[in-house]
């Protein structure tokens, strides 16, 4: 519930500075540049996947890369640090990825964790990255979930990150219309029966409140390998707070 409140907070400050700035003077309408995607959730069908604007680090192509997928109001420079620790130490290949709505990703109104699942299952076999590590914080991790799932392959200052200018005016990168619609959707996760047999592991910061304990067995329950780690000292934002615990994790998680 304290998450909750938290996110919706931080959207409703968001909110308040849809309209653009040039410098201090009155606000006026101005246009974002991200492209738009047409809706395509109509009953029974699948959402229509939107091209994910990504960068890829170069690697070793024998082994699995990693994907990096961020969280709310997040954008793939998020993990730009970790992403070039971790193809330096593993020598692997590494993806980062703008969501939908985040990002240079195109703007939908589709906003969900089906939509975000197909997003990545068109576009990793489109960069030959099946199968791959998928590594999700928040939003991202869940996505990551439900795509393991389906398819069993392996505040304000961050929120100032969404301001970029364009024309001399300041617009929101992320698409707060379809984010605030949705936003139900994307602080639960949706209900599934299958199980992901494969590996996982589950990093929480330890003064962070958005994983509790009475969450743990149905994460065990959908994947009855997940191991449980605990950084202390780390809020929601464990990469950030603590880079190189959350490097050393994913480095022992892939030995």
């Amino acid at each position: 519930v304290r998450a909750g409140k938290e996110i919706r907070e931080m959207l409703r400050w968001a909110s308040a500075w849809r309209h653009p700035h040039r410098g201090l003077g009155p606000s006026s309408p101005s246009f974002s540049r991200v492209p738009v995607a047409p809706s395509s959730s109509q009953g029974g069908t699948e959402p229509r996947p939107v091209p994910l604007s990504y960068r890829l680090l170069d690697g070793e192509a024998t082994r699995p890369p990693l994907v990096f997928l961020h969280g709310l109001f997040g954008c793939k420079t998020n993990f730009n640090s970790i992403a070039k620790a971790l193809a330096q130490q593993t020598g692997r290949r590494v993806l980062t990825v703008d969501a939908r709505n985040h990002g240079d990703s195109p703007h939908s109104p589709d906003m969900s964790y089906e939509a975000m699942s197909q997003d990545l299952q068109d576009l990793l076999p489109q960069l030959g990255l099946v199968p791959c590590v998928l590594i999700g914080h928040s939003m991202g991790g869940r996505t990551a979930m439900l795509l393991a799932l389906q398819r069993s392959i392996s505040m304000r200052q961050f929120l100032l990150t969404n301001l970029v200018e364009a024309d001399g005016r300041f617009v929101w990168r992320v698409n707060l219309d379809a984010l605030a619609q949705h936003l139900d959707k994307i602080l639960n996760f949706p209900p599934r029966r299958e199980t992901y047999s494969g590996p996982s592991l589950f990093l929480l910061g330890g003064n962070s409140q958005f994983v509790l304990p009475s969450h743990h067995p149905e994460i065990r329950r959908l994947f009855p390998r997940a191991q449980m780690q605990t950084v202390p000292n780390a809020s929601h934002w464990v990469h950030s707070d603590c880079p190189q615990d959350f490097v050393a994790a994913v480095r022992d998680f892939l030995a």
